[in-house]
C-alpha cells in the first residue's frame, strides 16, 4: 500500500517507548508505524528524533490584560512562533470583559483565531464577571460545544471570590470541564505590594518580594480544598514554589481531583534575573515571579513523581517599549509594568535540552509532559501521540545541533528573547501539522488561518481518570 508521506529512518517516541521506525501518513493522520512503507513523498529522518508536536495549553494570544493592555502577539504571529519552536497545538484564552456575555467573548476570539492561526487551537473560557445575564446558560452551552476548560483568577481586578469559584467548579464538574486556576492570595499580594511601594522599592527586582511565596502557598491550598469539596477537576497553573508542590501532592494523595503545571522560567530561572540595571529586569517580570534553586529542585522532583503533569509556556508577550512593558512610562514602578514574557517558541527546545540532551527524565517523559499529558488532560483526542489514528503533528529534532539564542531571534512580535545567551543542544529541524510542513530548516512554511479549532472531549471527574496517558 502506498501512503501520501513516509517519514523514514528516525527514532520515534510512541507508546512510552523510543523505537526505530517509519511513520506512514495519509489524510493528515498517522496511518501506520513500522518498516518498509511506500509513500508518494519520502522524508529521510536518519539520525533524527521524531516526537509528537508540542501541545501548549497555556498561552495568552491577542488578549487584553488585566491592566487594559493588548498582548503584542496576534494569532498569526503567536502561532508562527509556536510552529518554529515545535508546538503544533495551542490553548489560549477567550477573555471575558466585565459586563460581557461569555458567548460574545468566545465568538470574538474564535473569529480572530480563524483568520490568523497557523496551528491547531482551542480556548479556555476566561471568566471575570459571573454576574452577567445568562452566565450559567452560556457557560454550559460553551462547554457542550467543546470548550472544555475554564480559567479563573484569585487575584488581579478579575479575581473571583471563593463562593463564585465554588459555583463555577460545581457547574464545570457537572458539565465535564476542567477548571484552571491562577492561584495567588490577593490579600497577601496587596499587603506586600503596598509595603514595598511605601518603602520606595519600585524596581523590577522588587516585584519578586511583592508577590511572596506565601501568596501562592495559601491560595493553592485553598483551591485544592475547594476542588475536593466540589469534586470538580482543577488544574493549578504555573506552580513556582516547593510548598505548593507539597500541598498539591498531599491533596492528590487524599484523592482530590488536582493537576498542576509549571513553566520553563520556573525550572531554569531564579528571581536574580530581575536584578538588572535600571528597568532592564522588566523583561523577565511575570506572575508568580521566579523563585530559588531549591524551588527549582522541588519542581523537577514534582515532575518526576507525577505531581506536576505539564510544562506550559504561559506565553504572555509584551514589547519592551511604550506599547508594552512601559505603557505607563519608562520610570514606572514595578506595579505598573506589564507582567509576562514570550515563551511559545522556546518551551520545546529548552525542555528538550534539559530532559533529552542532559538526560533529565529522558525522551519519553519529554514527549509526555510537553505533548501527551496536556493533550489527554485537556481532551485533545487526536493530539499528543505518535500512534495510528492520531493527527500527524510531528517534530523532527537534530539531537546534535547546537544553537545559542540571540537578542531578538524569535518569530513572535515581542522584539526580545528572554533566553538570550542560552546555548542548547538539540533543535527542531522540521515541524508538521496534520502532515503538512509548517517549518523546515528554519524556514517558516505555515499559512495564517490554516489552523483548525479543536473540539474537545469531556473531562473526567477524578485524577486517576487522567494520568497523562489516554485510554
Amino acid at each position: 500500500m502506498a501512503y501520501e508521506t513516509v517519514i523514514a529512518g528516525g527514532r520515534i517516541v510512541t507508546g512510552g517507548a523510543v523505537v526505530a521506525a517509519d511513520i506512514a501518513i495519509t489524510g493528515g493522520q498517522i496511518a501506520a508505524i513500522g518498516q518498509g512503507f511506500d509513500g508518494a513523498t519520502r522524508i529521510d529522518a536518519t539520525g533524527l528524533i521524531v516526537t509528537p508536536g508540542g501541545v501548549d495549553p497555556h498561552c495568552h494570544i491577542e488578549q487584553m490584560s488585566g491592566m487594559g493592555l493588548m498582548n503584542a502577539d496576534t494569532f498569526e504571529t503567536a502561532t508562527r512562533s509556536a510552529a518554529m519552536g515545535g508546538t503544533t497545538s495551542v490553548i489560549s484564552f477567550s477573555a471575558q470583559a466585565k459586563g460581557q456575555r461569555l458567548c460574545d467573548a468566545m465568538a470574538d476570539y474564535a473569529a480572530r483565531a480563524a483568520r490568523g492561526a497557523a496551528v491547531d487551537h482551542a480556548f479556555h473560557i476566561l471568566i471575570s464577571d459571573p454576574d452577567v445575564p445568562d452566565f450559567e446558560a452560556d457557560l454550559r452551552a460553551l462547554i457542550r460545544a467543546g470548550h472544555r476548560s475554564i480559567k479563573l483568577f484569585t487575584t488581579y481586578n478579575i479575581g473571583l471570590s471563593d463562593d463564585a469559584i465554588l459555583r463555577v467548579l460545581r457547574i464545570a464538574g457537572d458539565a465535564g470541564a476542567l477548571t484552571c486556576i491562577h492561584a495567588e492570595s490577593d490579600a497577601i499580594i496587596a499587603d506586600a505590594r503596598a509595603r514595598a511601594l511605601a518603602e520606595g522599592r519600585t524596581r523590577p527586582i522588587d516585584h519578586a518580594a511583592s508577590r511572596p511565596r506565601a501568596a501562592e502557598i495559601e491560595a493553592v491550598a485553598r483551591m485544592c480544598h475547594l476542588a475536593e469539596l466540589a469534586r470538580a477537576p482543577v488544574m493549578i497553573f504555573h506552580v513556582s514554589t516547593r510548598e505548593a508542590v507539597a500541598g498539591i501532592a498531599a491533596a492528590r494523595a487524599r484523592g482530590a481531583p488536582i493537576w498542576a503545571e509549571t513553566c520553563p522560567h520556573y525550572l531554569f530561572q531564579t528571581e536574580d534575573v530581575l536584578d538588572r540595571p535600571g528597568r532592564e529586569g522588566a523583561k523577565w517580570m511575570c506572575s508568580p515571579p521566579q523563585r530559588t534553586r531549591a524551588d527549582q529542585a522541588a519542581l523537577w522532583a514534582g515532575i518526576a513523581a507525577g505531581h506536576i503533569q505539564v510544562v506550559s509556556s504561559d506565553h504572555a508577550p509584551y514589547r519592551f517599549d511604550e506599547t508594552g512593558k512601559f505603557a505607563n512610562g519608562f520610570d514606572a514602578p514595578f506595579s505598573a509594568i506589564a507582567n509576562g514574557m514570550p515563551g511559545l517558541e522556546v518551551r520545546q527546545p529548552l525542555m528538550f535540552d534539559a530532559m533529552v540532551t542532559r538526560g533529565r527524565l529522558g525522551l519519553a517523559r519529554f514527549a509526555q509532559i510537553t505533548a501527551e499529558a496536556p493533550a489527554a488532560l485537556y481532551g485533545l483526542r487526536a493530539k499528543g501521540r505518535i500512534a495510528p489514528g492520531h493527527d500527524a503533528d510531528l517534530v523532527l529534532w537534530d539531537p546534535a545541533r547546537h544553537v545559542s539564542y540571540g537578542a531578538d531571534d524569535l518569530h513572535d512580535n515581542v522584539g526580545y528573547n528572554p533566553w538570550e545567551g542560552t546555548t542548547l543542544t538539540g533543535w527542531p529541524v522540521a515541524v508538521f501539522v496534520r502532515g503538512t510542513a509548517v517549518m523546515r530548516e528554519g524556514d517558516y512554511l505555515g499559512q495564517p488561518g490554516a489552523g483548525r479549532w479543536l473540539d474537545r472531549a469531556a473531562i473526567g471527574a477524578h485524577p486517576h481518570d487522567l494520568t497523562g496517558t489516554p485510554p
